[in-house]
């Protein structure tokens, strides 16, 4: 370029003198770190009355540069801005060090208080918005979650893996989940009047999926199919005392402010009272057919919902959704993200299907995980909140298997079946011998259940007696310390001439069932303990109690 040129800024602005740039933030809400006379930042609260004596350390960028610090001096006169006026000032010192594992303690109010807010629906030109209200509260957590392994994240960073206090938002979702639920067994207490009553009900298999869906499943119909012939209910096909045993389970529920109070399970309904006379409809949930046990009312179902494809199926159903590999949960999120997709926004509403979205996929690593599980795990992700859809799904995990604070029998419910099988006759000839068998299966080694408490083997014999079975086997499955998958089994038999007749046939069996005897002093001759020599499924055992019970004298 020639020297006589004029340059490209004077061509366009010849005689524009340019203004200094200043950095200063003009909205005051960014006007959390106020500078106080000698340069030192002042806070909106008074933190140093909280510390005492706690230094703090400063990064690198919270140092800055102090020439440009004093550039905006001006900021500093808190008179002026009206988001600070409510607090003091106060100089901290530049050499402090902070310790972020205590953050918590900062806060000065009492603990023991319920902290409550409210946040109002908007206004606009004097009318409320449809927006529902939301309120907070603060509550001291309950439980301790430093023992679970979480994954690293911002949240754990400030708080801790367990933060002794948590904020709890109300949401509009489960607010309307509730109601529904209070209205129903409201309902249904009153007998259901001249109405159909439609349950929604799942095999009974007492897992967080079958739960899930039967409780969001009903509340979709009763959303989508509003009508006032009939009552669509949600019966959990489970009892209402076994709940305790599932750990993981209550906790969703807690976590996901859902009234069990209003819950109806299957020991709570006499559901073959409105099947004989002709009022009961049924959605069968998870499978292509009813249990064994609830086989005579298979002439009410009226809708299969995730079954298999390929699976035979009532014939006269008309209504069949195919699972397509998929989490029941992710069919359902997906039928309500197309008639109300604001009710997965809530995130009590959406932590219910995305848990179980994630332990019926193995986290989204199983092989049946379809993409549209992985597509539905990502838009319910603001249920997974500050654990992230990894911690949520290792909370839910080592809530399945953590046993501290049950009790024994809780422990044996957790995972237990019974049958029974009729044997030989017997001396007389005059009639059959009908066999109750149990099975228990644990996670825990036997000589840590009996140490759970005092009185275990006593708790293991009345559970016997109160389940009514002749025999029970408790299977345990767990990983020692060095990453060995050890099996035992702990045998609980009603007569000792019965756990004769069961160590003969197990002898028979032992190419099958190697045992090896374990010594737990205060067993008795009706109760042994044993070490399978070699890895044994549970179905492997589980075949040959239905062997013996059909072949058992005892």
């Amino acid at each position: 370029m020639r020297s006589g040129s004029p340059s490209p800024r004077a061509v366009g602005q010849p005689n524009q003198v340019q203004e200094p740039y200043s950095r200063a933030r003009k909205n005051p809400f960014f006007d959390g770190l106020l500078r106080a006379e000698d340069g030192t930042p002042s806070l909106p609260f008074d933190l140093q009355a909280s510390l005492g004596s706690r230094n703090i350390s400063r990064t690198m960028s919270d140092i800055g540069n102090t020439h440009t610090r004093n550039a905006h001096d001006s900021l500093t006169d808190i008179g002026n801005n009206p988001f600070l006026q409510p607090f003091e000032r106060s100089k901290i010192d530049k050499t402090a060090s902070f310790a972020f594992t205590d953050v918590q303690s900062l806060f000065s109010f009492d603990p023991n208080e319920l902290i409550e807010a409210n946040e109002k629906p908007p206004t606009v030109n004097g009318l409320t918005s449809p927006t529902s209200a939301k309120s907070f509260r603060v509550n001291r957590r309950k439980e301790n979650l430093s023992t679970v392994s979480l994954p690293q994240s911002a949240a754990s960073f400030y708080n801790g893996d367990s933060p002794e206090f948590e904020i709890v938002a109300s949401c509009p979702s489960i607010n309307k989940l509730n109601s529904f639920l209070k209205a129903t067994k409201d309902e249904v207490n009153a007998g259901v009047p001249g109405r159909f009553l439609h349950v929604v009900m799942a095999q009974d298999v007492p897992d967080v999926g079958s739960i899930a869906s039967t409780i969001t499943y009903a509340f979709y119909l009763s959303e989508a199919r509003k009508g006032d012939q009939i009552c669509t209910v949600p019966v959990i096909n489970m009892k209402r005392l076994d709940i305790r045993s599932q750990a993981e389970l209550k906790w969703l529920l807690d976590s996901c402010q859902i009234d069990q109070s209003s819950l109806i399970f299957v020991d709570e309904i006499d559901l073959s009272y409105y099947d004989l006379f002709g009022s009961l409809k049924v959605v069968l949930l998870n499978g292509n057919k009813l249990p064994a046990k609830q086989e005579a009312m298979k002439q009410a179902v009226v809708e299969i919902f995730n079954c298999k494809e390929g699976e035979s199926v009532y014939p006269w159903v008309k209504t069949v959704t195919i699972a397509e590999d998929s989490s029941c949960c992710t069919l359902v999120a997906e039928k309500f993200a197309l008639i109300s997709p604001e009710i997965l926004a809530g995130q009590g509403f959406s932590r219910l299907l995305l848990a179980a979205i994630l332990l019926d996929s193995a986290n989204l690593c199983s092989p049946q995980c379809s993409l549209k599980d992985n597509y539905m795990a990502t838009l319910l992700i603001h249920g997974a909140g500050r654990f992230g859809c990894n911690g949520l799904y290792q909370l839910l995990r080592y809530k399945m298997y953590d046993v501290s604070d049950l009790k024994v029998a809780d422990i044996l419910r957790k995972d237990f079946k019974k049958w029974t099988r009729v044997g030989k006759p017997d001396s007389a000839g005059s009639r059959m011998m009908a066999s109750q068998i149990g099975m228990s299966s644990i996670g825990v080694p036997i000589a840590q259940l009996l140490d759970h408490e005092d009185t275990s083997v006593r708790e293991i014999k009345y559970f016997q007696h109160m389940e009514k079975i002749r025999l029970l086997m408790i299977v345990s499955g767990y990983y020692d310390s060095k990453k060995n998958f050890k099996r035992e089994i702990l045998v609980s038999a009603e007569s000792v001439e019965l756990m004769k007749n069961l160590l003969f046939f197990f002898n028979a069996s032992a190419s099958q069932l190697p045992l090896k005897a374990i010594h737990q002093p205060g067993l008795g001759e009706e109760m042994q303990a044993f070490e399978i020599d070699k890895v044994t499924s549970r179905k492997t055992i589980e075949r040959l109690l239905e062997e013996f019970g059909g072949t058992s004298k005892g």
